[in-house]
C-alpha cells in the first residue's frame, strides 16, 4: 500500500496551538491526505487546518465519538490512522502503525502510549491503568493502552465494528468491538509529549463512563464476567448479613433475625443464580465463536476453490 491509500484522521476542538505542526508534520512523512473533524471550534483551528492543506468538516453532534463515527462514514480510504490534534503524539512514528497493517500482522495497530513513560499526571496514569486491568480481564486480550489517541485501522475493521459512544469511551469502544469481532489488534511503542493547551478530559466523569462501558459492553463478549460480577456482590452481601446473624445468636439471648435470614438466604441464591447465568453465557458465547469460525473456514475454502476454476 501506498501513502496515498492513508487517510490521517484528526477529530479537534479548539486545537489552534497544535493542529498547524500536526498537520505540517504527517505532510513532511508523505502523507497529504488528511481529514480534520472540527467540534465547532472557538478559535482559529478549522482556519488553519484548511491554510495547511487540510480537508476540514465540522461534526454535527457533541463529542469525539460522534466526530470519530461521522468521519468513519465518509472516509473510504484503505487505512485510517487516527490521531489527537493536540500535539501531544509524534506523525513522525506513523509508520509504527501501518507497517503491522501492511505487514499483515494486523488489522488494527494501537499506540502504547506507556511504552517510553509518557508525560502522564500521576492519576490518569493510575487510572489508564485500572481500566487496562479491567478490560483484559473483562475481554481475555492483554493491552498496556487501550484509551491511546494515536492508532490505525483497516477500513475492513472499520466497517465491522459498531460505534454508539459519543464522547472520550469511543477508543475504549474501538477496542471491545475490535475483540468483539475478531479483529487482530497489536500494541506499538510511541512517545507521548505534554498537551498544547488545557486537556479536555475530565478525570472522575470520563473515568466513570468508561469505566461503565467496559462493564456494560463485557455482558456481550464474556458473561461470566459481567453476571461474575453481579453474582458476587449478592454473594457477598449476603455472607455479610449471614455472619451478622449467626454472630448476634451467640452473643445475645438467641435473637433469630428470621427476616434477616430470609434475606441473607435470598442474596446469596441470586448470587448463585448469576453465577449460572454467566457459566451458560460464557457457553453460548464461546460456541457462537466456535460457529463464526467454521463459517469462515468454509468461506475461505470455497473462495479457494472458485480462484482454481
Amino acid at each position: 500500500m501506498k501513502n496515498e491509500d492513508v487517510c490521517i484522521l484528526i477529530p479537534t476542538l479548539n486545537e489552534e496551538k497544535a493542529i498547524g505542526e500536526v498537520i505540517r508534520g504527517f505532510k513532511s512523512e508523505g502523507f497529504e491526505n488528511i481529514f480534520v473533524i472540527d467540534g465547532n471550534s472557538e478559535d482559529s483551528t478549522r482556519e488553519i487546518a484548511k491554510k495547511e492543506g487540510a480537508r476540514v468538516e465540522v461534526q454535527q453532534g457533541k463529542g469525539k465519538g460522534s466526530a470519530v463515527k461521522q468521519a468513519f462514514e465518509v472516509i473510504e480510504d484503505e487505512i485510517i490512522v487516527m490521531i489527537d490534534g493536540d500535539g501531544t503524539y509524534s506523525p513522525s512514528e506513523v509508520r509504527k502503525l501501518l507497517d503491522p497493517i501492511r505487514n499483515g500482522e494486523a488489522e488494527h495497530v494501537i499506540g502504547n502510549r506507556f511504552a517510553y513513560g509518557g508525560a502522564f499526571a500521576i492519576l490518569h496514569r493510575i487510572g489508564n491503568g485500572v481500566l487496562n486491568k479491567v478490560f483484559g480481564f473483562g475481554y481475555g486480550v492483554k493491552l498496556n493502552d487501550i484509551l491511546s489517541g494515536y492508532r490505525a485501522l483497516t477500513r475492513d475493521s472499520v466497517k465491522k465494528i459498531n460505534l454508539e459512544k459519543k464522547g472520550f469511551e469511543i477508543e475504549a469502544e474501538m477496542a471491545i468491538e475490535s475483540v468483539k469481532k475478531g479483529i487482530r489488534i497489536k500494541e506499538v511503542p510511541i512517545e507521548y509529549k505534554k498537551r498544547e493547551g488545557q486537556s479536555k478530559l475530565n478525570f472522575v466523569r470520563d473515568g466513570t463512563k468508561i469505566v461503565y462501558t467496559l462493564y456494560v459492553l463485557a455482558r456481550t463478549h464474556n458473561p461470566a464476567f459481567y453476571f461474575g460480577v453481579i453474582g458476587s456482590l449478592f454473594i457477598a452481601v449476603g455472607i455479610l448479613t449471614g455472619i451478622y446473624v449467626v454472630v448476634d445468636w451467640f452473643s445475645t439471648e438467641h435473637i433469630s433475625h428470621n427476616l434477616l435470614t430470609v434475606f441473607t438466604a435470598l442474596m446469596v441464591i441470586s448470587g448463585v443464580q448469576f453465577l449460572i447465568f454467566g457459566l451458560f453465557g460464557d457457553l453460548l458465547v464461546t460456541l457462537q465463536k466456535e460457529t463464526i469460525e467454521a463459517l469462515r473456514g468454509k468461506d475461505i475454502g470455497k473462495g479457494k476453490g472458485e480462484g482454481k476454476k
